[in-house]
């Protein structure tokens, strides 16, 4: 069973949604977000990244920032900008990139559900990152922007969705900056929500696709929380946490690729002869499709040409729903064994780059002399992600790159 709770969101006015619908904390630095806020001053980074209204140098985790954050949350209210909608509901939020229409619910998610596994999750978090977003959460009382799960789609979700969609005028309906379309509906006719609470209950699990540091970090508020609460029921706010919940069928990962400085001491032909052990290497002729055409098939990028790369039968588990992924297999049968790239989470030698940027940005890195050698990765699939959650299993870093990314700013969960 899996509680997915309508809610009061705090809200942009219509008008004042687009100012101040921001890109998420974590995609960018604090000196891009500076260059935003005075681009748009109304932008939700003044609240995602604080630091840009402090002064140059200020430490990111200083109690300053979180307090920055607090009085720029409730600035938009105060300002007029923001209002808490006065009963609650569940808000379908659709985002078109390149013609793909994806559509999710916002409502509430379980902090008792992540903690017992019944939402389910595929990667590790860091606990200094976790620290950063609960001082956050805390000092604003609110959850200021979304997770983004997903779940097994069920058509009685879709068609309910559809119906508010068909009969109710948008709230807001605009394009960002970088081309996406954002709009979204209120549903809050009492059968609606009832059909979708029942609908999401009858599901054994949600599924993190990605947020996983905003998600822990909400749920250790919500157990820290009860302890300040000798009479806490279970009902209060801070027991739950927002989430923005896609079927699983409308989403896109897109290749999440790797980039290196150096080849570990070895000459380009050295290099490429350990490769051929335990890889088919086959040079890419100019002007074929450079980017890898199925699983199992990785394009490479050293000095100015495309390889091929195909591991040899026998050199992965196949059985193995961790080891069979293409990320898996290049760290151990090239990245880590070749390059020495023991561990991606920590080594400075790595880069990752969503594919959203293309080859094109792989080709960039090298070719500057920047790093040295480039991998295309094929992308995982929704199928992967649920298999691998579902077994109690780890992806390796930087599996998996989603877009569109939410926009933070056009809902927020209030925790008092």
């Amino acid at each position: 069973m899996s509680t997915f709770k309508p809610f009061k969101a705090l809200r942009p006015i219509p008008d004042k949604a687009k100012a101040i619908a921001s890109m998420p904390y974590d995609v960018m630095d604090s000196d891009e977000a500076r260059i935003e806020v005075q681009k748009n001053p109304l932008s939700f980074l003044h609240v995602e990244k604080p630091e840009v209204d402090l002064p140059l140098g200020t430490d990111l985790y200083d109690p300053a920032v979180y307090a920055k954050a607090r009085e720029n949350l409730y600035k938009y209210v105060s300002d007029g900008y923001m209002k808490q909608d006065t009963k609650p509901a569940y808000y379908i939020y659709k985002q078109v990139m390149d013609g793909r229409a994806q559509i999710g619910l916002v409502g509430l998610t379980s902090v008792d559900e992540y903690m017992d596994g019944t939402i389910k999750k595929h990667e590790l978090t860091r606990e200094e990152k976790e620290a950063d977003r609960i001082r956050h959460i805390d000092a604003c009382d609110a959850h200021p922007s979304p997770v983004f799960f997903t779940y097994r789609h069920q058509n009685i979700i879709d068609e309910t969705v559809a119906k508010v969609m068909a009969n109710k005028q948008p709230e807001y309906d605009f394009i960002s900056d970088d081309g996406i379309q954002h709009t979204l509906w209120v549903m809050d006719d009492p059968e609606d929500i009832k059909t979708i609470q029942n609908a999401f209950a009858a599901l054994p699990n949600l599924y993190v696709a990605d947020g996983h540091h905003r998600t822990a970090s909400a749920a250790k508020v919500g157990l820290k929380r009860r302890e300040q609460f000798p009479d806490y029921t279970g009902d209060e706010e801070f027991n739950f946490f927002m989430a923005v919940i896609f079927p699983d069928n409308q989403l896109k990962i897109y290749d999440y690729n790797r980039v290196v400085k150096d080849l570990n001491g070895l000459t380009k032909d050295e290099f490429l002869a350990k490769v051929a052990e335990k890889w088919n290497v086959t040079p890419i002729p100019e002007g074929e499709n450079f980017a890898p055409q199925k699983k199992h098939n990785i394009s490479m990028y050293l000095e100015g040409k495309w390889y091929r790369l195909e591991p040899k039968p026998g050199t992965w588990n196949e059985k193995n729903i961790v080891e069979d992924l293409d990320v898996s297999i290049l760290q151990n049968n090239l990245l880590q064994p070749i390059l020495g790239i023991n561990d991606p989470r920590t080594d400075q030698r790595i880069d990752f780059i969503g594919g959203i940027r293309g080859l094109g940005e792989l080709v960039k890195r090298v070719d500057s002399g920047r790093e040295k050698v480039a991998f295309a990765m094929y992308p995982t699939s929704m199928d992967e992600l649920i298999g691998i959650a579902d077994a109690g299993e780890i992806m390796p870093p930087k599996s998996t790159w989603f877009e569109p990314k939410l926009r933070s700013g056009l809902f927020i969960h209030l925790l008092k």
